[in-house]
């Protein structure tokens, strides 16, 4: 026993050995250790929590997107309330973070501010519902894909190759978002296509149209809206038109599948129906020719041409 007692006053003595003072409080290795105690059991409360309140809202058929955001909140909560009753615990007063602020304030000068940005950003997604886990966006960049995860630093989505990719937080708040599914989740899709110069409008009109109807069903446009065919410009080369649909939540996720597979279908209408998808052209007016005037130069040409 008396080998055990001094064994342990010299591990206490060791572990109390202060190793530097924050204000007036002596920071020990004992210290350190009950504040480690803390944060443990701060997000072992937030485990806990996070399931009750999971599981209640899930009873109340609370939509997943805002179970998600209010799991995150009480978990950073939580955690957060942890870590600071730890350091009271210290001893620690914390006017003297006043010095840490201002030593925090220098490292965000010389390389913190994006991992700050990110992770305001993050709460600010969380709190601001704009976008949540489901939805299906599109950032300045061209990327598109379903919002998986929201975390501190970034948000990960998943496009429609099932390509996993993590975006700053700050991309968000500061970039353009296209976000498909905000609010109403039907959204119409614009198909352009062009035919030749000369072909009838009416049988443009009813060739895309029949395309819409022979689409795959999993692909097929919302039943109570019809689709629609404009015709929207005269052309370089061609009479151009496009082909409207209504499309619901599931289709919003794949438009560029949704699109291939009614220009297939528009491309064999339109060879149904004997109408010609154009080249390029282009007419070339001839006005002179080494100096002779527009007159000359055709009279010129027309005599080699007879000539050869």
């Amino acid at each position: 026993m008396n080998e055990l007692r001094d064994a342990w006053q010299t591990i206490s003595h060791y572990l109390g050995i202060p190793l530097f003072h924050l204000g007036d409080a002596a920071i020990t290795t004992f210290a350190l250790i009950k504040l480690a105690v803390f944060v443990l059991v701060a997000f072992w409360i937030s485990k806990i929590a996070r399931a009750a309140m999971r599981r209640m809202m899930s009873a109340r058929s609370t939509q997943q997107a805002t179970i998600y955001t209010l799991d995150r909140l009480l978990a950073y909560t939580i955690v957060t309330i942890g870590v600071f009753v730890g350091l009271s615990a210290l001893g620690i007063d914390f006017t003297t973070f006043a010095v840490v602020a201002g030593a925090l304030g220098v490292g965000i000068g010389l390389g913190l501010q994006p991992l700050i940005a990110n992770f305001v950003s993050g709460v600010i997604l969380l709190l601001d519902r704009s976008i949540k886990v489901s939805d299906y966006i599109e950032l300045e960049s061209g990327v598109m894909g379903q919002v998986k995860t929201i975390n501190m630093r970034t948000t990960m989505i998943t496009t429609n190759d099932n390509v996993d990719i993590l975006i700053p937080n700050s991309e968000f708040t500061t970039g353009r978002v296209v976000n498909w599914t905000l609010g109403e989740e039907a959204t119409r899709l614009h198909i352009p296509f062009g035919v030749a110069y000369g072909t009838d409008k009416e049988v443009v009109r009813a060739a895309a149209l029949e395309a819409a109807e022979r689409v795959p069903s999993d692909m097929a446009y919302l039943p109570d809206r019809k689709p629609q065919v404009w015709f929207v410009a005269f052309g370089d080369s061609s009479l151009d038109f496009e082909l409207l649909i209504w499309l619901g939540p599931s289709n919003l996720r794949r438009p560029t599948a949704v699109k291939a597979a009614y220009l297939w279908e528009i491309h064999s209408a339109l060879e149904r129906h004997g109408i010609e998808v154009p080249f390029p052209q282009r007419d070339l007016h001839l006005k002179s020719l080494f100096g002779l005037t527009a007159v000359e130069a055709r009279t010129f040409l027309a005599t080699r041409e007879h000539g050869s």
